[in-house]
């Protein structure tokens, strides 16, 4: 249910008292910028990166194998959480507060509804021809 006008107005005024009242509690509860969240997580994927490379290549000078390996796999987890990072960064028209996602929440992919429309096109396309 949406607020009233009125109600909207109140609650600006609320936030603005709040600010002037006290600013650095006021930020804390506005939430953290999508593109800092983002950022951030990227750089933790580069830092991860150059230890899986660190890793991978203590593994071939000491000719350990299961360490090269290991270096591999921890290159491969980081730059997927960077590429994965990189598509979330929001553009500039997009910047506002956020809640950082849960790690056990589940998001649709934005290809899978025009995916399901299609196939279910194509099915009825197929049945309609074997009908005839």
């Amino acid at each position: 249910m949406p607020l009233s006008e009125n109600e909207q107005r109140m609650l600006e005024q609320m936030e603005r008292a709040l600010y002037e009242e006290d600013p650095k509690f006021a930020t804390q509860l506005k939430g953290s910028d999508a593109r800092a969240f983002y950022r951030k997580r990227l750089a933790m994927a580069a830092v991860v990166f150059a230890v899986g490379i660190a890793a991978l290549l203590g593994g071939a000078v000491a000719q350990v194998w299961p360490v090269g390996v290991v270096g591999f796999l921890i290159m491969l987890g980081a730059a997927w959480l960077g590429v994965s990072a990189w598509r979330r960064i929001p553009g500039p028209n997009e910047i506002g507060a956020f809640q950082a996602p849960a790690g056990s929440t589940t998001r649709k992919k934005k290809g899978s509804a025009g995916f399901m429309s299609r196939a279910e096109d194509r099915w009825k396309k197929r049945r309609d021809e074997m009908g005839r």
